[in-house]
């Protein structure tokens, strides 16, 4: 059942109160923090090299925020995605901004590969996994946080 269905619990999530990410003061698994979001890259995911971009503002839709706020917002993204296309040489990045079971603003970047699991299909993440051996996570999250240092 998806949180919006009950209507109280489902405001608490809108208006922060509850948002977990909120009542804990930021997102799990941070690797990075940006102008206007948190970079967060969990190790078990579906497919290598997906990272997170968490606002620091609680807000649940992009046209919540402020045109400044927004800027910024989408500055982390094109700096991010950028270097994740290079640390990963993926072929297409998705992104997904939903929001359905965590009203919180986010954007999910899925770097595609030819013949990853989901060739032909969405995306599912609930399918959460250890999609690394031994220490390519550290590995490529070091890498990751070199490139955005190049970056700047």
């Amino acid at each position: 059942m998806s949180h919006w269905n009950d209507a109280v619990r489902w405001q608490g999530l809108v208006d922060g109160s509850t948002c977990p990410i909120c009542v804990r003061g930021e997102p799990l698994h941070i690797v990075a923090t940006l102008a206007a979001s948190w970079l967060t890259m969990p190790e078990h995911a579906a497919l290598p090299g997906y990272v997170c971009l968490v606002s620091r503002v609680h807000v649940v839709e992009l046209h919540d925020l402020s045109e400044e706020q927004a800027t910024a917002f989408m500055r982390d993204v094109r700096r991010v995605s950028a270097a994740v296309s290079r640390v990963t040489g993926a072929v297409k990045l998705n992104y997904e901004i939903h929001g359905n079971v965590l009203p919180h603003l986010h954007m999910h970047v899925f770097p595609r590969r030819a013949g990853d699991r989901f060739v032909g299909r969405p995306i599912d993440p609930s399918i959460a996994e250890p999609v690394y051996a031994a220490g390519e996570h550290e590995a490529l999250r070091r890498r990751l946080l070199g490139e955005l240092d190049r970056a700047g």
